[in-house]
């Protein structure tokens, strides 16, 4: 693998790199970035502990390269929030307390803003889709749905801008 220039456009910052295209998009964004949002789960795109939106949908970061990557909008976890602002999705994580170690939450997250990305108000079929393919080994499965339904409210409640 030979470094090229690659321009990646990370939460809105442009971030000139000398990377091989090849590389996994999570080893830039950890290892060159200090991004620390997503996070090295399997390495094989299966737990989406990596999860990053491309261009306002949830990818495995381990499994998509820069290459891949570059002219396209990445964000991660850090670039969710408007300045002080949380995201719905984290402001109903945080409202819902779901997490207890934590680790999958990145994904879980990203995976629920993609879907608002995707559907303004997603049902819970929708909502158990995005989530399917996203594990938690601690068993806060209930505590994940529910911050889902919420992230959900709060982002129509932020579409019709009622508070």
């Amino acid at each position: 693998m030979s470094n090229h220039q690659i321009a990646l456009t990370v939460n809105g910052r442009q971030c000139p790199l000398s990377v091989a295209p090849e590389t996994p998009l999570l080893f830039v964004l950890r290892n060159d970035l200090a991004l620390n949002g997503p996070k090295y789960g399997c390495g094989l795109g299966e737990c989406g502990a990596c999860s990053v939106l491309v261009n306002g949908r949830a990818v495995r970061s381990c499994s998509v390269t820069v290459g891949a990557c570059e002219n396209r909008d990445i964000v991660t976890l850090e670039g969710l929030a408007n300045g002080d602002v949380l995201h719905p999705v984290q402001q109903a994580f945080v409202e819902k307390q779901a997490a207890q170690c934590g680790y999958c939450l990145n994904g879980m997250i990203m995976a629920i803003a993609g879907l608002l990305n995707r559907i303004q108000a997603p049902d819970e079929a929708d909502i158990r889709s995005a989530l399917k393919n996203h594990l938690c080994r601690c068993g806060t499965h209930m505590e994940i749905l529910a911050a889902a339904r919420r992230a959900v409210e709060l982002s129509c409640q932020s579409e019709t801008g009622a508070a």
